[in-house]
């Protein structure tokens, strides 16, 4: 069987689907008093201080951006973890209070985003939790859904998505492969 590839996102693609993003995120929450970015570490937290710059520069306004390290270890084929393992919080303000937005690159089963939530949840009592991805696969093993989607991927589990950031890849590109 051939692998496949194909382009999702260049680099002008993925710039419009986050000032998208950014300017749903304004009106959904009237402005952004009281919101925290939180990115999901590896290449969410990027994608959150790319929000948080466009929030800037629509509405001249500083956002708190954070970043949270939830590793998943799992090996589907011979056995599962079936807790993320969260490593390092890492936030500028107290959750308490405030609307916190999760950033992520890909949402798929759920898992990290649940194990997410459960971290935030540890650490103090948001008003709100909302979710903001780059692409959603489908896929999911728990009812949660992104309020802010970059772009719907419906994929088969034989298929990958790749997520490449310029900050740690050198290139912005999102392709799948099949």
């Amino acid at each position: 069987m051939t692998t496949r590839t194909q382009t999702l996102f260049d680099e002008a693609a993925m710039r419009r689907a986050l000032t998208r993003i950014s300017h749903e995120m304004l009106e959904k929450n009237k402005g952004m008093e009281d919101v925290l970015l939180v990115g999901i570490r590896t290449r969410g937290y990027p994608l959150a201080q790319r929000l948080a710059s466009n929030l800037k520069r629509i509405e001249g306004i500083e956002v708190p951006v954070g970043s949270m390290d939830i590793t998943l270890y799992r090996d589907d084929l011979t056995q599962k973890k079936e807790e993320p393992e969260i490593h390092h919080v890492d936030l500028p303000v107290s959750v308490d209070g405030k609307r916190v937005i999760l950033v992520d690159d890909v949402l798929y089963t759920g898992r990290t985003v649940r194990a997410a939530m459960d971290a935030l949840m540890d650490i103090g009592r948001p008003s709100q939790i909302q979710l903001a991805v780059l692409i959603d696969r489908g896929h999911r093993e728990l009812p949660i859904r992104a309020d802010f989607v970059g772009k719907n991927i419906p994929t088969s589990s034989s298929e990958t998505i790749q997520v490449q950031l310029e900050e740690s890849d050198q290139v912005d590109l999102v392709s799948i492969t099949n």
